[in-house]
């Protein structure tokens, strides 16, 4: 699993603990009165699965994240990335992108394992993708990168792409529901650029200063 936060373990009315995937044991959650659910909020580098009435919560900048969803089990997840595979020296990201852009195929394949794991199968996934604005306009389109790359990898691996609002200039919101295959996306127009641009610039370079962990096996 990601990176994410860790909390013990709480009750909600309509959330059943004994039902957490293996793995998502200690996510932590909250609930969110607006929609009268409880909710996990995904960052960058992170990703959720569910088989639970539970909104997966993430906010998206030149980031993607894929909402991976059988439709007959009714569960999903969500991931969230801010680089594709590597792409070359093509222009100043080139030091970063060489060690880094392979989180996006980590993110899907590390996604998609763990809704394999809880029983799911790769003929029954859908796909929704979501993200890629340019908001760092001083600098290199990554979120077309990210776009490019989500989309390669979906045709690639012959999965359902069923919806998709990526690219043009802002952020977004975005909320899954994984039982019901719903998705909200929320534009973020009045957000500053430059406080989602500092988080992505914060981010990529903590990434490219990481070492880069184990094989990821899909199956």
């Amino acid at each position: 699993m990601s990176d994410m936060s860790v909390a013990p373990p709480r009750t909600f009315v309509g959330f059943d603990p004994a039902r957490v995937l293996p793995g998502f044991e200690h996510v932590r959650r909250f609930w969110d009165p607006a929609q009268e659910v409880v909710t996990v909020k995904v960052l960058p580098g992170e990703y959720y699965v569910s088989a639970q009435d539970e909104m997966i919560s993430t906010v998206l900048g030149s980031c993607v994240s894929a909402c991976v969803r059988d439709h007959r089990l009714r569960l999903g997840g969500m991931n969230h990335f801010m680089l594709p595979e590597p792409a070359g020296d093509r222009d100043g990201w080139s030091s970063t992108v060489g060690r880094a852009a392979r989180y996006g195929n980590d993110a899907m394949e590390q996604l998609i394992n763990a809704i394999l794991k809880a029983g799911g199968k790769r003929e029954d996934l859908e796909v929704k993708i979501f993200g890629g604005g340019r908001v760092l306009s001083t600098m290199t389109d990554i979120g077309q990168r990210n776009i490019a790359f989500v989309q390669r990898y979906i045709a690639t691996e012959k999965l359902k792409l069923c919806a998709a609002d990526v690219g043009d200039v802002y952020p977004r919101q975005v909320q899954f529901f994984p039982v019901s295959g719903k998705v909200r996306v929320r534009q973020l127009r009045s957000m500053h650029d430059t406080q989602l641009a500092d988080r992505e610039k914060r981010y990529l370079k903590r990434l490219a200063n990481d070492p880069i962990k184990g094989e990821v096996e899909l199956f």
